[in-house]
């Protein structure tokens, strides 16, 4: 299996992709590989703007099975903007059998409220251009609702460990169409202060294990939500 991201930190941020490979390795056995064209603060706007023949060029011939598409969340850019872009996007896909994923943010810790339009959004996106929603955005609102688990990073917009854990878990549902096995407790952490330079420069530095009752809860919300 090959996955393509396309987005911005959002995917990046402790190493989501490698995160996602080794639990869609875990769930099915099989072996994946995951690839990357993510930018800070970049839209999909941007992505089929500026990055047009890369973006393209990874799409037509990188044989990949499933493409995840995330759009820039804080702020986020028009709807039609969205809309238009991603289309372009999951029409490139369509062209050569690889499954586009709407990748559905979450909305900032000190904006809870941004959820609802966020969720609209992405449904509507999704069930428009006949892709495969990750509700990742729905289903971090019901973690966070339910317990005391904080999943942002310091900056109260990205994901911490445990936030990107979920997206990871996420898309492995929607990608493989199981979870992994509860043993798998582990996550990345390459963040070393406020800011996310410098990043550890070993991986193995970056490995964290998640306590039990957290690793539970996201899977029961996941379970239950897909």
């Amino acid at each position: 299996m090959k996955i393509l991201f396309i987005g911005n930190s959002h995917t990046y941020m402790n190493d989501m992709p490698e995160l996602a490979r080794r639990m869609i390795e875990d769930a099915t056995g099989e072996a994946c590989e995951v690839y990357m064209l993510a930018y800070s603060g970049r839209s999909l706007r941007w992505h089929m703007e500026e990055e047009y023949f890369s973006e393209r060029f990874n799409i037509l011939h990188g044989k990949y099975d499933y493409c995840v598409i995330q759009e820039q969340a804080h702020p986020m850019p028009a709807e039609e903007d969205t809309i238009k872009y991603a289309t372009k996007i999951v029409e490139l896909c369509k062209r050569v059998g690889t499954v586009p994923v709407i990748f559905e943010t979450w909305a900032e810790k000190a904006k809870p409220e941004n959820q609802i339009e966020m969720n609209r959004r992405y449904r509507s996106l999704a069930t428009k251009l006949d892709a495969r929603l990750a509700p990742i955005g729905e289903l971090w609102s019901e973690v966070l609702n339910s317990s005391d688990v904080d999943l942002y990073f310091r900056d109260g917009e990205h994901a911490s460990a445990i936030g990107d854990f979920l997206i990871a878990i996420v898309l492995t549902k929607v990608i493989a169409g199981k979870l992994p096995k509860e043993s798998f407790k582990t996550a990345f952490d390459f963040t070393v202060s406020e800011q996310f330079q410098p990043v550890k420069e070993n991986v193995q530095d970056e490995v964290v294990e998640l306590e039990a009752a957290v690793i539970s809860l996201i899977r029961e919300k996941v379970g239950k939500g897909l």
